[in-house]
Order: C-alpha cells, then structure tokens, then sequence
C-alpha cells in the first residue's frame, strides 16, 4: 500500500490507519489522536516514554496496554515518576500490563527526574521549539514520501540527550513529533489532515 485506502465507510485514511476490523482501536487512534497537537509537560512525557517503550515493537503493541501504562507509572505524572524508587522499579518489571523491559523503565524513571528538574513548560517549549516552519514543507501523498528521520528530529533528540533524557533518538523522536502534532504527516488525500491543520492554526 502507498496512497490512502478507502475504508468501507468511504473513509479516506492513510494506510496503516485502515487495517482489519480487529485493528479498529488502530483505526480510532489514526482518527481521533495521531497528529493532533499535544501541549503540556506531563502530556509530552507520556508521549516521549511510550515511544520508547515502542522502540523496536508495533505501535498496536504499545496502544493496546496504553491504560496499564499509565495505571503503572501514574498517568505518566512527572513529579510521581520521579520519585518513583528501585522497589517501584522491581514492582513494573513485575507488571504483564506494561513491556517489561528493564532498561526503558530506567530511562522512563531517568527521564522523569530529568524533567522534574525543568521549570513548568519547559519540557512543552522546548519539544516544540523543534516543530518545523508548517509552510513550504512537502505534503506526503504516499507512505514512501515519509522519513524516518530529519533534522529537526535529530537536533531535538542531541538537545534531549545533552539534558539527561535516555532512550530518544532521532527516530524515536521523530515518532513523537508525528504523534503530537509537531508534523502532520497525514497523506494528502486522508480525512484526517484537515482536522490536523486546522487544529494547528
């Protein structure tokens, strides 16, 4: 697949929005979340400590245990994460609601005190001071027009590590970039891209 496929409900989505009837909650995430601008320290946290967890996983893996996410790490709260110890951290290497993978719940916990060392809106600034000038840049009209990786993202993750922050390269940052608004990398034709523009401004 490369341009949008039209579902069943004569829906233009992009393709990895539109998959089989069991991906629905795939589906909705496309619709209803994905691209949409994400403000807020706490709000960006949870966004850059899942897509770390997603690192070398699908995403579906990552949504689908999202509400145990965020039951085991405190709705992703920054300043209750980063008091969180290393019995807390025995405790999530325990949880089957979450990936139980020792070195990004470190860095989840690392990040944390990271952030809770930021005055409030710092974390929300400085993402979005790597947002990319929205005029000029190339609409996508095919998943093969998308990068895994630009320059901004790149600077953002060597500005984030050069902080403390673990586990956010390029990729990784540039999948949060796309997830939170920064970037609409909705194809041309999805029904979605309009709604991500205009929630932009």
């Amino acid at each position: 697949m490369s341009g949008v496929v039209t579902a069943p409900d004569g829906i233009p989505r992009c393709p990895w929005g539109m998959e089989s009837e069991k991906m629905a909650d795939y589906r909705e995430y496309h619709d209803t979340e994905w691209g949409l601008p994400v403000h807020g320290d706490d709000a960006l946290f949870e966004r850059m400590s899942l897509e770390a967890f997603q690192s070398g996983l699908s995403w579906i893996t990552i949504l689908r245990r999202r509400p145990g996410f965020r039951a085991a790490f405190a709705g992703f709260r920054i300043a209750a994460v980063a008091r969180f110890t290393d019995a807390d951290a025995e405790r999530l290497l325990a949880d089957p609601g979450i990936i139980r993978n020792r070195l990004k719940i470190a860095a989840t916990i690392n990040n944390a005190r990271v952030a809770a060392d930021l005055a409030p809106g710092e974390l929300d600034a400085l993402i979005w001071s790597y947002a990319p000038a929205r005029t000029g840049r190339p609409v996508p009209h095919t998943l093969g027009d998308l990068q895994p990786v630009t320059p901004e993202s790149t600077a953002l993750a060597k500005d984030l590590k050069k902080r403390g922050f673990r586990f956010v390269g390029p990729t990784t940052a540039y999948a949060m970039m796309q997830a939170c608004g920064l970037v609409n990398d909705h194809l041309a034709d999805c029904h979605v891209r309009r709604k991500v523009e205009a929630a932009a401004g």
